[in-house]
């Protein structure tokens, strides 16, 4: 993930590193990778990142070693057909474009850091002259933009997840790998116990009434209610499907959302609105049956929502653009 490219950056910084950065700045048609895809190139060898693999990865990593013996920027645009990748099996048709960066330690430790960081919302990118800067947003939203390169790194989207039991002790390591920021809720601190969770994820410990109460964070959140039963799940559901998650999924079958559903109609506890924006049952179909299956289902879902927002925003910046 590109926060790992841009801790690895900063750590390079610090020793003194040299190391080459190499990044995705356009697709035409089909392509291993998407724009953003970042990959660090060192002199031995190493590879931190990943543009793709295969012969399109080994392309750019002989021309990183060149750029980091000469360093001289360079920017490449390579055809992926028939001839450049029958050997590795890379005949995508495609086109991929993008730079390379030998100097990009020489922005400093801080500014990886800061990126790595995602503390707050920053753009950043790449001049004509292939000078590495931060941004105001604004500046990127101009026509005959001068940067060849620029991107908004914003801080992980928020993971609820109401529920500490099996699907939620399956579902949240998996999340925090695919760069969410997990919190679990329960009203037993026997299971919402770092006994059962990686540190990394936020445990919160009350009666249900004041947990379905919290108010979400201010960034970019879904929301998952895997309780211990129906009961519960309705009481989460009651507050949850008010607050502004981007999503919200709970565990069930289409029968339980029937009936949940059709109590929060008749007692106008929700719109028919409001409630096409649960899923439920929720994960994409796979035929899952294990919980670690079930846990998969889930997070796919997630993941394909998740990228659906970055694609909308991104088409929404290009509309400022335009």
């Amino acid at each position: 993930m590109k926060h790992v490219v841009f801790q690895a950056l900063a750590d390079a910084a610090r020793r003194g590193e040299r190391v080459a950065l190499a990044l995705i700045s356009g697709v035409k048609g089909s392509s291993p990778q998407k724009v953003g895809a970042k990959a660090l190139f060192f002199p031995d060898g190493r590879i931190r990142g990943t543009l793709g693999g295969g012969c399109l990865e080994a392309e750019i990593q002989h021309r990183a070693l060149d750029s980091l013996r000469t360093g001289q920027s360079a920017s490449f645009d390579l055809l992926l057909d028939h001839d450049f990748g029958w050997d590795d099996g890379l005949i995508c048709g495609g086109k991929v474009l993008g730079l390379i960066l030998p100097n990009a330690i020489d922005a400093g430790p801080e500014f990886w850091s800061k990126l790595a960081a995602r503390k707050s919302s920053i753009t950043w990118g790449v001049t004509s002259d292939f000078a590495i800067e931060l941004f105001p947003d604004s500046a990127l939203r101009t026509p005959h933009s001068p940067f060849l390169y620029s991107e908004t790194i914003s801080p992980p989207c928020k993971l609820w997840i109401a529920g500490a039991g099996h699907i939620a002790q399956a579902v949240a390591p998996l999340a925090l790998q695919l760069d969410f920021n997990v919190t679990v809720f329960d009203d037993r601190p026997a299971l919402a116990s770092h006994q059962y969770f990686p540190r990394e994820v936020h445990l919160q410990v009350d009666a249900w009434e004041k947990l379905a109460s919290l108010s979400p964070p201010n960034v970019p959140s879904f929301a998952l209610i895997v309780t211990r039963g129906h009961r519960h799940d309705a009481l989460v559901l009651k507050d949850w499907i008010h607050k502004p998650f981007l999503f919200l999924g709970m565990i069930g079958s289409a029968r339980k959302a029937r009936i949940i559903f059709e109590h929060f109609r008749d007692e106008k506890i929700a719109t028919p609105k409001q409630l096409k924006r649960v899923a439920c049952p929720v994960g994409i179909q796979i035929k899952s049956q294990s919980v670690q299956e079930i846990a998969v289902s889930i997070i796919a879902q997630f993941i394909e929502k998740r990228a659906e927002l970055v694609h909308e925003n991104a088409a929404a910046r290009s509309d400022l653009v335009d």
